[in-house]
């Protein structure tokens, strides 16, 4: 293996040595703006994608976790890709190839057919497990004024009345599910007009509701046909309003300090048009 794996570690290049010996890089999907590394590999007339992360890299341990006890739902209707090896400690995984075309930026993303399909992928996956956490909210409202304390652009009047909301909102216990945690059209694909699901990166237990929210502030806000469309699929609507509005916060937070630190200005744009919005509502 030659091109596209510099990034990799020493540890990471071996593991892939004897996990796929002699395979061949046909394309590199990394990112950018963070370190994890992502390519295309053939090995014995087979496709695979491996990704590797850096050092401070949390995302392919919670995959290689969704990969072992959450993807069954998917991976038995070939619906998501199948994990074929992994390692935590070098944070790297192997999973099988996919085809087809990412839905953002397709015509597909504007589609009806689309979200209902994602819809029933999401309630196959939200309906594995469910388990009660008396914590949940305050463990999430201290990430959120964490993230208010560090670097970002949020002005501090609006810093100040962040804080003081949260600091005014109950913490009742909540039930949690396992969730993908970036459901939007950016993680999924379509091939012959049927749609799959990658990147389990930032799976876990949450509310069923958080995997509304990227959907919400962009796809459902820009055609309310899709929100129809993905509600039908899914089959009803976790969305409380308490408890959503709570969420929709943080989430709004969130996107604005994560991509301030990464230096997304698109994406941090967005977090300060959510928290606006959230602001006048």
């Amino acid at each position: 293996m030659t091109s596209g794996l510099d990034n990799l570690t020493p540890q990471q290049r071996s593991l892939l040595d004897r996990w796929l010996p002699g395979a061949r890089v046909e394309r590199d999907h990394s990112w950018g703006l963070v370190a994890t590394t992502v390519l295309e590999l053939t090995h014995g007339g087979s496709r695979f994608i491996v990704k590797a992360g850096g050092h401070t890299d949390g995302h392919i341990e919670r995959e290689l976790h969704a990969h072992r006890h959450w993807s069954a739902p998917w991976t038995s209707m070939g619906r998501a890709p199948m994990l074929a090896h992994g390692d935590a400690e070098a944070k790297l995984l192997v999973t099988t190839y996919l085809p087809g075309e990412l839905v953002l930026g397709s015509e597909h993303a504007d589609i009806c057919a689309t979200y209902r399909q994602a819809g029933e992928l999401l309630a196959l996956f939200h309906a594995q497990a469910a388990v009660e956490d008396d914590d949940y909210e305050g463990r999430e409202n201290a990430k959120a004024l964490a993230s208010l304390s560090g670097s970002h652009r949020i002005g501090a009047a609006t810093v100040e009345r962040l804080r003081a909301e949260i600091a005014a909102w109950p913490t009742p216990a909540v039930t949690l599910v396992p969730t993908h945690g970036d459901w939007q059209p950016r993680n999924w694909l379509v091939h012959e007009d049927v749609v799959s699901v990658i990147d389990f990166g930032r799976a876990a237990l949450r509310p069923a509701s958080t995997d509304f929210a990227r959907l919400a502030v962009r796809d459902f806000r820009r055609d309310p046909a899709l929100e129809e469309a993905f509600l039908d699929g899914y089959g009803t609507d976790p969305r409380e309003a308490d408890a959503w509005h709570r969420n929709q916060v943080r989430e709004a937070i969130g996107t604005a300090t994560w991509a301030y630190r990464v230096g997304d200005e698109q994406f941090e744009a967005q977090g300060h048009r959510m928290i606006e919005a959230l602001a006048l509502a």
